[in-house]
């Protein structure tokens, strides 16, 4: 999961570099950008049901694998531009397929027959918890290799490499809990995640049937695409915007924001685990309206044209990333039977990674509307999805 994370942020830091360097414009930079979730979606609603049908380790080890080949095509970017379309649809296409397999085999792992009241929603922040870790090194270990070490494009993705080869020795003991006994193991995690929060009891019951893809769409697919959206506003739309006043640091600052942003998400794991404890809608309601604050702040920041305060921003939006990541994963282990847990996790992250699309969004529109206008709208959307997962948590109530 950390690798995973690892693969799709350390791109993001080196867009300026690309612009400068090899005079990429915005739109083709952000366009890179987003192609990761072109190739991410298929491996996502492919990696799920292969997880089911062949196991956890095959699809594991297959992401890897896929991951870094991917890294090599982006190292012979330089050379050759038109590699780096296919290096990002790769790597998009392994970290789909390793999200899926990896979080289910996380949770799988981490089922604890001696607690099981607390297991589901441990295991599904602990899946998000090494997503950000690797999301919040690989960015600013790109942007600092990149910035002082030479042939820069390539010495900046050399430690995924590294880390991909740690990542799949140190998994090799790790059990499969796929295939024959997969339903034993995975049936204790479901069953436990009923008691992740009194509202998660109800919907868990529920979600051994039909009621668990309605409750799906009406309470999780409207946060879900925030997941995503925010933090890569954060580190892809916000540097470059504040970017004039960086004087030759742009590359370290966008490195410095990949980390600050999921680094936040990173530090708000025990609030979400209070709140989840609270209300199984806190999460959520805290998770989107920090995204809401984070994005009235980067408009802020655009229209004064300051870096510090977009850092400020990015850190909000982060901490909103990271409630409304728990909550997600969490709401699927309590909802997800276990035939169909892989699938459920699939569709969460697929949604989740439409988010992905956000910065090339605000490019687009930046031709009709100023930037700053285009992040106090999208404020105004984060409230309007508050209020909609909250009416439809109501109506579930009566």
């Amino acid at each position: 999961m950390t690798a995973s994370g690892w693969s799709a942020n350390q791109f993001s830091a080196l867009l300026g570099a690309y612009r400068s360097d090899l005079g990429l414009t915005t739109a083709t930079t952000t366009a890179l950008f987003a192609v990761y979730v072109l190739g991410l979606i298929p491996g996502l609603l492919l990696g799920g049901p292969l997880a089911d049908r062949r196991g956890r380790r095959p699809v594991v080890y297959t992401a890897l694998a896929t991951a870094a080949v991917a890294t090599c095509l982006l190292m012979a970017g330089p050379a050759a531009v038109w590699l780096l379309w296919p290096g990002r649809f790769l790597t998009g296409l392994g970290a789909g397929a390793l999200l899926t397999a990896g979080s289910v085999w996380i949770k799988e792992l981490s089922s604890a027959p001696h607690d099981p009241a607390t297991a589901p929603g441990t295991a599904a922040r602990r899946s998000g918890l090494f997503l950000s870790a690797g999301f919040a090194s690989g960015g600013l270990a790109a942007a600092l290799i990149a910035q002082w070490a030479p042939y820069p494009m390539i010495t900046a993705y050399v430690p995924h490499l590294v880390l991909s080869a740690v990542a799949a020795v140190a998994a090799m003991r790790a059990p499969e809990t796929g295939r024959e006994g997969a339903g034993r193991r995975s049936g204790a995690c479901v069953g436990a995640g009923a008691t992740v929060s009194s509202g998660a009891a109800v919907v868990s019951g529920a979600g051994a049937g039909a009621g668990a893809g309605a409750s799906f769409w009406r309470l999780i697919a409207p946060v879900a695409p925030w997941v995503f959206a925010a933090p890569t506003i954060a580190f892809v739309t916000l540097p470059g915007l504040v970017g004039a006043r960086l004087d030759g640091w742009q590359t370290v600052y966008a490195g410095v924001a990949t980390a600050v942003t999921p680094g936040a998400g990173l530090l708000v794991a025990p609030l979400a685990r209070r709140l989840a404890a609270r209300h199984r809608l806190a999460t959520a309601v805290t998770g989107l309206a920090a995204v809401a604050l984070g994005l009235l702040v980067g408009a802020l920041a655009v229209a004064a044209v300051q870096p510090a305060v977009a850092l400020g921003a990015a850190a909000v939006l982060g901490g909103g990333y990271g409630l409304c990541v728990a909550y997600g994963l969490t709401e699927v282990a309590a909802l997800a039977p276990p035939h169909r847990l892989a699938r459920l996790t699939a569709r969460f992250w697929t949604l989740a990674y439409l988010g992905f699309f956000a910065p090339y969004g605000v490019t687009l529109l930046s031709a009709l509307w100023s930037p700053p206008a285009i992040l106090a709208a999208a404020a105004l959307l984060a409230v309007l999805t508050l209020g909609a997962v909250a009416r439809a948590a109501h109506r579930d109530r009566m």
